[in-house]
């Protein structure tokens, strides 16, 4: 029985001390990653702006109403979760920004999407300017999962849909 209660108060003590740190670091984040690709400009554009179908980890897509001119989207990934999307600026075939919609999650941010041209290739930068709102999610986010987990995922992907 006495085993049984200090394992029980290093668990709590453990996820007190999490918590603890998740809430000393800071709720925004700025994380970006560059890559090239052996595909003109216009490709990669109609793959970012386009319905993200091509990605493994969507396994529904929804185009909704635009909202004040700005084409919006909604993505369920195969963990259920359905995040809202807005293209809050889109200029072809150069830059792209979303943002996150939903209010009722545990983070939300931007994502910027920059194709420089180089004839038949070009390179891609995406910036997440991330936030993430709870203290357990955030020391998740940093130590555990890693800041960059969602732009690498995604790199991934295109870099499989294009082949590269």
């Amino acid at each position: 029985m006495k085993w049984l209660l200090i394992v029980l108060l290093s668990v709590v003590g453990l996820m007190i001390l999490v918590v603890v740190i998740g809430a000393l670091l800071p709720q925004k984040h700025k994380v970006s990653r560059t890559v090239s690709l052996h595909h003109p400009a216009e490709t990669v554009w109609t793959l970012i702006s386009g319905p993200p179908t091509w990605r493994p980890d969507i396994t529904n897509y929804q185009e909704l109403p635009s909202h004040e001119s700005h084409r919006m989207w909604r993505e369920t990934d195969k963990h259920s979760q359905t995040i809202t999307f807005e293209a809050i600026e889109s200029l072809p075939p150069r830059r792209l920004v979303t943002q996150i919609v939903d209010k009722n999650l545990a983070f939300g941010g931007t994502w910027t999407y920059e194709i420089a041209s180089a004839g038949n290739s070009s390179t891609l930068t995406i910036t997440e300017n991330g936030e993430v709102y709870n203290p357990l999610f955030r020391f998740v986010s940093r130590f555990i999962i890693g800041q960059t987990a969602t732009l690498d995922g995604y790199l991934k992907a295109l870099n499989a849909k294009l082949g590269s």
